[in-house]
């Protein structure tokens, strides 16, 4: 596995090595040993979420408080544009954000540790995305940061408005959350 760090401390791109052949393909999408080589840290994921979207739906920015969780992301079809943003205020980085596109073509996945709000916009006609958490979902620590946030100032690679759940229409704005230490 490749780590390419990202200008925000702790989140990182990862790419898996690859062997092809005239059968197809095949990779280690997940290894206990890779991923603390590449991180640093072990990985104790609890859940695999996986979700389905359809073009211009924008998911996020979401993060849970208390209990946060660790992903690790990657797509399964399609491509999407992935953004996480630093939450934690002891970070240099905190308020910051840094966006990739990842695809099934790609193979790469984005590690985003506890303290960052994750979210997504599907590029392709549809997309199927994998992520990895580090703590279990719980409903009433789930959080949504908008996605339009003017302080953070995300560039989304929109090419229409958004498709957007009711949670993430009504999400705080950076300067209203809570942030982590």
């Amino acid at each position: 596995m490749l780590a390419d760090p990202t200008p925000l401390n702790g989140l990182m791109v990862l790419t898996p090595v690859v062997h092809e052949d005239a059968r197809g393909f095949l990779f280690e999408s997940h290894s206990a040993a890779s991923f603390a080589a590449a991180t640093g840290r072990d990985s104790l994921f609890v859940q695999d979420n996986h979700t389905f979207s359809r073009r211009h739906v924008l998911r996020g920015l979401h993060f849970q408080s208390p209990r946060p969780q660790g992903k690790l992301v990657r797509a399964l079809a399609g491509e999407i544009f992935a953004v996480a943003a630093d939450l934690r205020r002891s970070s240099s980085t905190c308020g910051q954000w840094f966006g990739i596109t990842l695809s099934a073509a790609t193979k790469k996945q984005l590690w985003v540790p506890e303290g960052f709000a994750f979210g997504f916009l599907t590029l392709s006609e549809t997309s199927e995305v994998l992520y990895k958490v580090t703590a279990p979902y719980l409903p009433q620590a789930q959080h949504t940061l908008r996605h339009d946030d003017a302080q953070l100032g995300i560039n989304w690679p929109l090419t229409a408005a958004p498709i957007l759940s009711d949670k993430d229409r009504i999400g705080q704005t950076f300067s209203d959350l809570e942030l982590f230490e």
